[in-house]
């Protein structure tokens, strides 16, 4: 007997299985705003008005609608499908997006300018190319993914993890390491084996819970902080800023070389995604996600919020916890009431940063792996060539905030005095410049030079030297002959390697492991893939495995 197609009201929108995936994907998704709203006010220094009145009630709208709008989807795919195990895809503030906006665009505009509306101004800009770059990616996307290695992409994204990602809570944590290294511990041990705890309780919400307890219990925490918070609560609903954005667009040139590169990541990301939930059974349309993506972050940027939204990975985890169409639209209600309420400020006060930032490190550390582990093994100088301008941009941005702090920069203590300190800063400074979209080139170069895929290495170099010389990489600013000699450099890169292309030497011969990566990974092979370990799975709340295997460790998106 065939079934029936069920109908709307017999669709139920909240099953058993939701509520743990509720948690733990609630819990994760907490935890990012937590974050997100700390480096405002702490590194930014935007006012409290601001972070709490603006930001969070904009991304708020942009998570609810999003979560609404996936919930919807898996809905119409369970209906034509006719089935009730469809589950909706998790939606939530980018993790690495959240950082180098804050890092790599707002914070050296602050310090340069003191001034943290300015600072605010460029990164709703920032966001707004972000969205753009995506919603074009709903079409050209699969051409950028099928012509460039992993190894470049997923190298440039390690090198964001290892500096802007993990560095700065590493060096959080071990202020307070009694209170950070035991959630530390029991995060690894949740999240990289199959240990569960009791009555499979979400392990995020007991590492935090754990925190919590020896941060009260050891006096880190203060009650007037609490009350004093709990008085800031008041409801607040965004409205349109766009005289901000308008002001940050007026000087977008700068914004290009990260904004690039991480739009690009942003739906290779999620076309990864998506093809991660078709292996479990839901196959939803591409087009739709990436539209989704790219207007959140377009709105969010125009209500002032200057973290994109996207799609996470980690559907498959959440399936095999119970999750239908449930959870996501109930963290999305959620979250955004806590930051229409403006419940952050006491959420901050209630948990202390060393029992949050563990999760951070651990994401960092998640997402460095997956490059290696993620890519074919001869492909591995080219991962270490992609993290390479990303360490120097980081390193620049530690020297300069140091010397700042002292009072003083770079010019002015002068090349030869650094030089003679054993410090290379204006080599570092130019490598650095465009770390992400530099790393993207220099990654995909050593690639194909391993491949002896010698016209491809050369195309690569060519449009390096193109984007060297208008400014995009290795350059302080987007303008015509940014630094020539980068460029030259690149230049003279394709032409060796346009003359080795002549010799017509035979293409590295695939290890037999390589089309299983691809496989795994959502590469060309034909082999349906499984999740790449790129966003917020199951194991951040529950240490389950995704489906009948052992799955790889997931980390934020």
């Amino acid at each position: 007997m065939v079934p029936t197609r069920p109908s709307v009201a017999s669709l139920p929108y909240w099953v058993r299985g939701d509520t743990n995936a509720f948690f733990g994907f609630g819990v994760n998704v907490l935890v990012n705003v937590l974050t997100l709203t700390g480096l405002c006010l702490f590194v930014v220094n935007l006012p409290e008005r601001e972070v709490f009145g603006t930001i969070l009630p904009a991304l708020g709208i942009a998570l609810v609608a999003g979560n609404i709008y996936y919930t919807h989807l898996a809905r119409r795919l369970a209906r034509r499908e006719n089935r009730s195990d469809v589950t909706a895809l998790p939606y939530g503030p980018s993790v690495p997006h959240m950082f180098i906006v804050i890092f790599v665009i707002m914070l050296p505009i602050y310090l340069s300018t003191g001034d943290p509306v300015r600072a605010w101004e460029a990164g709703l800009a920032w966001a707004f190319i972000i969205g753009v770059i995506v919603l074009i990616g709903a079409f050209v996307g699969p051409y950028i993914r099928r012509y460039t290695p992993r190894a470049a992409l997923l190298g440039t994204l390690a090198g964001i993890s290892i500096t802007f990602i993990s560095m700065n809570p590493a060096g959080q944590m071990w202020r307070l390491a009694w209170i950070a290294l035991p959630v530390l511990a029991l995060l690894l041990i949740g999240l990289l084996t199959d240990v569960k705890l009791p009555f499979n309780f979400p392990i995020g919400l007991a590492a935090l819970l754990l925190g919590t307890a020896i941060g009260w219990l050891g006096g880190a925490m203060s009650v007037p902080d609490v009350t004093a918070a709990a008085r800031d609560i008041a409801f607040a609903v965004p409205t349109f800023q766009l005289d901000l954005l308008l002001r940050g667009l007026s000087d977008m040139a700068p914004l290009l070389a990260t904004a690039i590169p991480l739009g690009v990541y942003n739906f290779t990301e999620a076309m990864t995604n998506v093809e991660s939930a078709a292996t479990a059974g839901d196959n939803y349309n591409l087009r739709s996600v990436l539209l989704a993506d790219g207007a959140g972050a377009v709105i969010g940027s125009a209500l002032g919020s200057p973290f994109p939204p996207a799609v996470y990975v980690g559907h498959p985890g959440w399936k095999a916890a119970g999750g239908r169409t449930g959870y996501s639209m109930a963290t999305g209600i959620v979250i955004a009431l806590l930051c229409f309420l403006g419940m952050f400020s006491l959420l901050g006060a209630i948990f202390p940063t060393a029992a949050i930032v563990p999760i951070l490190l651990y994401i960092g550390l998640l997402i460095g792996a997956q490059a290696f582990q993620a890519t074919p093994r001869a492909h591995a100088a080219a991962v270490v060539a992609a993290l390479i301008p990303n360490i120097a941009a980081w390193a620049t941005g530690q020297m300069n905030n140091a010397l700042a702090a002292a009072g003083t920069t770079a010019a002015e203590v002068g090349d030869e005095a650094l030089a003679g300190a054993g410090v290379v800063y204006d080599g570092l400074r130019i490598l650095g410049e465009g770390a992400i979209l530099a790393g993207l080139v220099l990654g995909a170069i050593v690639a194909f030079i391993i491949d002896k895929r010698f016209v491809q290495a050369a195309i690569f170099a060519a449009s390096g030297s193109v984007l060297a010389f208008i400014g995009l990489i290795h350059g302080e600013e987007v303008r015509w002959n940014a630094n020539g000699q980068v460029a030259l450099g690149y230049l003279f890169v394709a032409v060796i390697c346009a003359i080795f292309a002549l010799g017509k030497y035979p293409p590295r011969v695939p290890e037999p492991e390589e089309a299983e990566l691809d496989r795994l990974h959502g590469g060309d092979s034909p082999a349906p893939p499984t999740p790449a370990v790129t966003g917020p799975a199951v194991p951040v709340a529950t240490g389950e495995p995704v489906g009948d295997e052992k799955r790889e460790p997931a980390v934020n998106s």
